[in-house]
């Protein structure tokens, strides 16, 4: 039986459901000769350990229990019985959990916090492998990228784009082939592809966002996801996975609300009501005049990779980039297509021309996210003995 130790950042919504899907997993993984044993839990405030991090992890009785103070909103601290387990907090969390990763070879950080950075530089130069779905750390400073990157079969993060879905291992794929990839687009937020396909069928944009807030598509602060920079840092990612040094300020980012209607100038509730509804009429004009190309709108990143094309002996090379925001494409494309809140991203490369590689499906929720942290922890089970 193969073991793989585990310490979890973060227990919210991806943490517990991971936890949970862990503990379901029991019988399928013994079937398998794997075992994965969790030795530490922590949230922003509080890490729980077991006393015996040698024998064995935390009870599964324990981490039910965990997951369920959590849902209730409560933190680690209001653990009733911990049994055989410590409790340790602020200021000496983060000391424990490297004295812990010390001893240990795996990391995972489904935490939505860029504090966890410094922590994870020092564990990868342990020897321990990191899976996250974190997406803070990086989009961080390149230095950062570079470190954690700097050991790439120890570092696993297909959840930070598209949840679940094969992105990241598609990539690194093509990557490895020498298939050099010219372009990426992608529509990579579940809320933004809800709200594009539905103000296609003429519906005003506040009350598609007020719809989308009532079936808990957007966060309880739907500027969150208006403003598109959850999108621009999953194109960040996938733009410095294709080489690119670049940074959060590199990127064109196309907000769909003035800086007039932000959140330190309106409240949510004065951006629903009054500030929203004057944003109706340019989307639905620019829907119109996508309309009557025979187009749609899609809100999209799109990452051009270096072209060398060669000219009378002159070489002449496309400046890579990357944007994010409303685009007007083909109605009969992929993204045309797309409706709901799936993810499609559409990858352009020499083998893949004129028909690009399409990778499509459920692209968000806690479930999804935690099912494709637990596959890339599975999946580096071969670097431990």
């Amino acid at each position: 039986m193969k073991t793989i130790p585990l310490i979890l950042m973060g227990c919210g919504g991806v943490g517990c459901h991971l936890l949970q899907h862990i503990v379901s997993c029991r019988s399928l993984h013994s079937s398998q000769g794997l075992c994965l044993n969790v030795l530490g839990v922590s949230d922003s405030k509080s890490l729980v350990v077991t006393e015996d991090s040698s024998n064995k992890g935390l009870d599964d009785k324990f981490l039910m229990e965990l997951c369920r103070v959590k849902r209730d909103g409560g933190s680690l601290s209001k653990l009733g019985d911990l049994g055989d387990c410590r409790l340790f907090s602020h200021p000496e969390l983060q000391e424990r959990i490297l004295e812990l990763a010390s001893q240990l070879g795996g990391k995972t950080d489904c935490s939505a916090s860029s504090n966890t950075v410094p922590v994870l530089k020092q564990v990868v130069d342990m020897g321990c492998c990191i899976v996250m779905a974190n997406k803070k750390p990086l989009t961080s400073t390149m230095e950062d990228f570079e470190k954690l990157y700097a050991y790439p079969r120890r570092i696993r993060h297909e959840s930070t784009v598209g949840a679940g879905l094969p992105v990241i291992a598609s990539l690194n794929r093509i990557i490895s082939s020498g298939d050099p990839v010219h372009r990426i687009i992608g529509s990579l937020s579940g809320t933004l592809g809800y709200v594009m396909s539905e103000v296609e069928d003429g519906k005003p944009l506040s009350q598609v966002v007020r719809a989308a807030k009532s079936l808990g598509y957007t966060e309880p602060d739907p500027r969150e996801d208006l403003g598109g920079m959850d999108v621009a840092r999953k194109a960040l990612i996938l733009a410095r996975i294709l080489g690119q040094r670049i940074n959060m300020d590199t990127i064109q980012i196309e907000s769909l609300y003035p800086k007039e209607m932000g959140p330190d100038v309106m409240s949510v509730e004065d951006f629903m009501n009054s500030g929203l509804p004057l944003l109706d009429k340019d989307i639905q004009e620019r829907v119109e005049k996508a309309a009557s190309n025979g187009n749609v709108l899609r809100y999209v990143c799109v990452i051009e990779g270096s072209r060398q094309s060669s000219l009378s002996f002159i070489f002449l090379f496309n400046r890579a980039f990357c944007e994010v925001g409303i685009q007007e494409l083909p109605k009969n494309s992929p993204l045309g297509r797309l409706r709901g809140s799936d993810n499609v991203l559409e990858i352009y490369t020499r083998c893949y021309t004129s028909q690009p590689l399409v990778i499509q499906g459920a692209g968000a929720g806690n479930d999804t996210t935690a099912a494709g942290v637990l596959a890339d922890i599975v999946d580096i089970q071969d670097l431990f003995p």
